[in-house]
Parts: structure tokens; C-alpha cells; sequence
């Protein structure tokens, strides 16, 4: 599948929840699960739960009031790529200086802030490490 949302791929899962970081739990919870269905090791989905938290934590101070935060996941054998967006009326330049960024562009094997069509979108790619293992 596409990795490319924009393509017009439908994604595997897609999760609906209010714009507030009360809920990046149940994010981070959702991704672990769907990391484990793709054979990703412990020590992948740790880290793919640490970025999950940060791409959220880089989107969530500017959403609209009201919003969603939707995340969209394309799923491929031992391969994940999520894109986790709110709506936003003036989304900013990402700060690619920025702590979570640093973070999250260091755990990904792909990662890239869109601003566009009133949307705030991190877009990242996690491989499990059993991917190149060839196990």
C-alpha cells in the first residue's frame, strides 16, 4: 500500500478523536496495538509510541477549538505509516528545531510536517528492526 495519503490511498485504520492531549493515550495505546499485529519488537513499539506522542504533541496546540485529531494508519507487513492531523485555520512553519521533532524525526525511518488546505499533518514512517532481518 501507498504511504502516500495524499495519493487518494484509503487507509487501513482511521481514528477519530477530540483535539485535546487528554486523549494521546488512547493514540498511543492504538498504535501500540496495531505495531504489535506487524511483528514489530517490544523495543519498536516503545518507540513508536514515544513518536506517536510526539507527532500529536506537535499538532495539538494548533487545532481549531473543536476539532479532531484524526490519525490515519497504512499498514504493510513489519511497516507503519501514520499521519496524525488537526484542522487549523493558520497552521504554522513547523519548527524543525523543536524538541519533539528532534525526537521524532530521530525514531522514524521518514517523517514530514504538511501544512496545507487548513490542516496541521506529521507524517511518519516506523519499520519494525525485524524488517531488514530478513526473519
Amino acid at each position: 500500500m501507498s504511504d502516500d495519503s495524499s495519493s487518494g490511498a484509503r487507509p487501513d485504520v482511521e481514528l477519530r478523536l477530540p483535539a485535546d492531549g487528554a486523549y494521546a493515550s488512547v493514540l498511543r495505546t492504538t498504535t501500540a496495538g496495531l505495531a504489535a499485529r506487524l511483528e514489530f519488537t517490544m523495543d519498536d513499539i516503545e518507540d513508536l509510541r514515544i513518536a506517536i506522542g510526539e507527532a500529536s504533541a506537535m499538532v495539538l496546540p494548533d487545532a481549531d477549538p473543536a476539532s479532531d485529531l484524526t490519525c490515519l494508519y497504512y499498514l504493510e507487513p513489519r511497516r507503519m505509516t501514520i499521519e496524525v492531523a488537526v484542522d487549523a485555520a493558520e497552521p504554522p512553519e513547523p519548527d524543525l528545531d523543536s524538541f519533539a521533532w528532534q525526537v521524532l524525526s530521530t525514531l522514524a525511518a521518514q517523517a514530514e510536517v504538511l501544512t496545507d488546505g487548513g490542516r496541521l499533518r506529521v507524517r511518519l514512517t516506523m519499520e519494525s528492526s525485524l524488517a531488514g532481518a530478513g526473519l
